[in-house]
């Protein structure tokens, strides 16, 4: 796989276009029921948060490299020149997929119990929440449900966006800053808001 440029966090604001057309946001996903964690899950998340604090959590900023290689050591698919902070959060490395370029920013909170992937190029900014998994608050003891996230290539979820479990923000998407994406994103869209809607599209 060819190496693409490394992207920079990007800024907490979103230029927008006043006149530009605006997409269409698709359905909610349907989530499906998981599993909780059974004991060999917990032990294993144990053995990975304890790994990441020793091996990881503490390197300075550019070792982007060494952390890839720890998060590759438990089942997670790093590509080359991607940017894991070290003060992002994986739940489960082995639920994660950064390709190319792909960058999880500081304070990044990826709370991966159902897949997530991050495209070539895509940027996740400083703080943002990428949730894959809630409670189902209809059924009896709030059963737990989730969906994979998918951030399409050079897409940008902005500081501080959540992003719902299911969600896919298709190629060239953008999330603005404190966004609450409950819906897919068309390609080149721009959403903001709580809950997010369509504010503008990205220029060619």
């Amino acid at each position: 796989m060819s190496s693409s440029p490394i992207p920079r966090p990007a800024p907490a604001a979103v230029g927008l276009d006043p006149g530009a057309a605006v997409s269409p946001v698709a359905d909610r996903p349907k989530l499906t029921r998981i599993a909780p964690p059974n004991r060999r899950d917990k032990v294993r998340r144990l053995i990975w948060m304890l790994s990441w604090m020793v091996f990881a959590r503490w390197t300075p900023v550019p070792l982007h490299g060494w952390r890839g290689l720890v998060l590759r050591a438990f089942g997670a698919k790093i590509g080359p020149g991607a940017h894991i902070y070290p003060s992002a959060a994986v739940w489960a490395p082995w639920n994660l997929h950064v390709s190319d370029g792909g960058c999880l920013a500081e304070g990044v909170r990826c709370y991966n119990v159902a897949k997530i992937s991050v495209g070539r190029g895509a940027v996740v900014s400083q703080y943002a929440y990428l949730c894959s998994a809630s409670h189902d608050p209809h059924g009896q003891g709030f059963p737990l449900i989730g969906g994979p996230i998918v951030i399409g290539d050079d897409a940008w979820v902005a500081a501080e966006a959540f992003i719902s479990p299911g969600v896919m923000l298709e190629d060239r998407a953008v999330a603005a800053a404190r966004a609450v994406v409950v819906r897919h994103v068309p390609r080149a869209t721009i959403v903001g808001g709580n809950p997010a809607r369509p504010i503008g599209d990205r220029r060619p």
